[in-house]
């Protein structure tokens, strides 16, 4: 499942959270340090992603 970014502007603080992309679409997290949902926002984060696939050169 993917791990998504947030910052509460009530309180300042950064978390994350676990949720899978039907979750996140429907509902907003809740800050797990004011307990607010109201003032939470989402962050952009970087992307990491591990294949097994090799590309051949010629």
């Amino acid at each position: 499942m993917p791990v998504y970014e947030f910052f509460c502007r009530k309180c300042q603080e950064p978390f994350t959270e676990i949720m899978s992309v039907k979750e996140h679409d429907q509902r907003m997290p809740e800050c797990p340090h004011c307990h607010g949902t109201k003032e939470v926002e989402k962050r952009i984060s970087a992307v990491h992603a591990v294949t097994t696939k090799k590309w051949l050169t010629s």
